[in-house]
């Protein structure tokens, strides 16, 4: 199953055209293509799945979820297998 994860921007950058970023996952910092999301902002909470920025969340929207996909243990499957030592911390 791939579901989108949210996360938190903590960095954005360009590569050539592309509007490029960093985002924090519970920890896990990856690469994320915002392309598609030209107007989000270091601290904005965003929908990524597979490395493109789907959508821009609310704080509170993003932590439920990420608590949600905790319990229902789905992050480790997403993130792989660094996300259950950052789950656990």
């Amino acid at each position: 199953m791939c579901l989108g994860v949210p996360g938190q921007i903590v960095e954005l950058f360009q590569e050539g055209v592309t509007l490029m970023g960093t985002v924090d996952f519970i920890g896990i910092r990856r690469k994320v293509c915002f392309a598609s999301l030209p107007d989000v902002a270091v601290g904005d909470y965003v929908l990524v799945h597979v490395g493109f920025g789907l959508a821009r969340l609310d704080e509170e929207n993003a932590i439920r979820t990420i608590a949600l996909m905790r319990e229902l243990g789905v992050l480790e499957e997403e993130l792989g297998p660094e996300a259950q030592a950052a789950s656990t911390s």
